[in-house]
């Protein structure tokens, strides 16, 4: 047993009241259970309790053992001084504190009602891919959807604390968070990194002031990347260094390092030289970027908006110096739906919470509702256990609840997890 599960017996009062009384014998009245503390201190804070013929108001602690408020060295901790009912599974030890006085204790061993106890030990105490996995479909199917519609929102808020720190270190810019934001995730997941660094290498500032010049964005952004340190043979990649030079000197950047670009086992069409060129011709076909994307409307103007052509040279080569056959090296289209995912409708989002304009965070969760679920290991699993997401706004919900609830086994905390242990 976890001491979470006294705080879900706690909050919920799922426990026998019968004859409340602390284990030295006075009565027990819990007026207000406090609410769950998810800081430093006690576990609930502002709870009213009369114990024997006072009222008390402060902080309640829970442990499995009383002894564990040794163990924590809660004895030698100011804020624990305050703690009006030391809530246990099993008293094996009297706790006081630093004043010398003793803490009220309740003892829950014999109140837990059985059945509840051994569900939530059937829970907690398998290796099934979820712990509900045998109980999922016992769960009506408005209590599932509600939840996911939660931990949708959930997942968002998450994402936008991440942009919002990066919006802050750019002093509040927009046009240069997004632009970084984009970046990384042109590198995937595997030239991430590498991918924010060449943004945070040369702003979006310095790229506008030639965005009417391809060859020009193309030889900032591959020079920046360090990918032009070398001595070609093809005459392209040649003018390309040149042109950096000049470059580099008018805006004083410092390129970052080659070896944080990976190509191996990566599918050509996903090599970092390719997606420095698709992010090129973006920058090229798209000035004021961030501000086309709050006016569109629809994923099919995004699809719009990405419908890239690459560069001539471009066509025919993945890497510098090595022709390939003539490819048009376009972003697919569910390249382009992971760029509204993980991009554009996290930021859609943060811009509508930050404006206080609900239309932009609206927008963001339409779009989502447009996409077509994903397709990755997480949802196939979901999919062979009978949950079917009907678009990127659940399946979306679906890794939430999976990376976030059932991989920690944080069934208490989950709705799902709740109307199982109710019976």
């Amino acid at each position: 047993m976890k001491e979470d599960f006294l705080h879900y017996l706690w909050r919920l009062k799922k426990f026998d009241f019968t004859k409340l009384q602390t284990t030295a014998g006075e009565k027990i009245q819990i007026q207000q259970t406090g609410t769950l503390n998810h800081n430093a201190g006690p576990d609930f804070i502002n709870a009213k309790i009369q114990i024997g013929d006072t009222l008390w108001a402060g902080n309640v602690e829970m442990h499995l053992k009383s002894s564990e408020w040794l163990l924590h060295n809660h004895q030698k901790d100011k804020a624990y001084n305050n703690v009006i009912l030391h809530v246990v599974l099993e008293e094996d030890q009297t706790i006081k504190r630093q004043t010398g006085e003793k803490i009220p204790c309740l003892e829950l061993k014999k109140r837990v009602p059985q059945k509840l106890s051994a569900i939530y030990k059937k829970l907690i105490h398998n290796e099934y891919w979820i712990p509900c996995q045998h109980q999922l479909h016992e769960v009506k199917k408005i209590t599932r959807e509600l939840w996911l519609d939660r931990l949708m929102i959930e997942r968002l808020e998450e994402k936008t604390q991440a942009i919002a720190q990066r919006f802050e270190a750019n002093k509040q810019n927009w046009e240069e968070t997004f632009y970084q934001m984009l970046s990384r995730n042109f590198g995937v997941k595997v030239n991430a990194e590498a991918f924010e660094l060449l943004a945070k290498s040369v702003s979006i500032l310095s790229l506008a002031k030639h965005k009417n010049n391809l060859f020009q964005l193309e030889a900032l952004l591959f020079g920046q990347a360090g990918l032009l340190d070398e001595d070609f043979k093809e005459e392209y990649p040649q003018k390309l260094k040149t042109e950096y030079t000049h470059l580099r000197k008018k805006f004083n950047l410092t390129p970052i390092h080659a070896t944080h670009w990976k190509f191996l086992r990566l599918r050509p069409a996903n090599f970092p030289t390719v997606r420095i060129a698709q992010l090129a011709m973006l920058i090229f076909q798209s000035s004021h970027l961030f501000s086309k994307i709050l006016a569109i409307q629809n994923v099919k103007e995004v699809e719009n908006m990405f419908e890239l052509s690459i560069s001539n040279y471009w066509q025919t080569h993945y890497v510098f110096d090595k022709k390939s056959i003539k490819r048009k090296k376009t972003l697919g289209k569910n390249t382009i739906h992971l760029f509204v995912i993980n991009t554009i409708v996290p930021f859609l989002f943060f811009y509508g919470n930050k404006k206080g304009d609900e239309k932009f965070k609206d927008k963001a969760m339409q779009l989502l509702a447009e996409l077509p679920a994903e397709k990755n290991s997480i949802i196939k699993k979901w999919e062979e256990l009978g949950i079917h997401p009907k678009s990127a706004y659940q399946s979306q919900a679906l890794l939430q609840l999976k990376n976030n609830y059932c991989q920690q086994k944080k069934c208490l905390n989950c709705s799902i997890g709740h109307a199982i242990l109710k019976g």
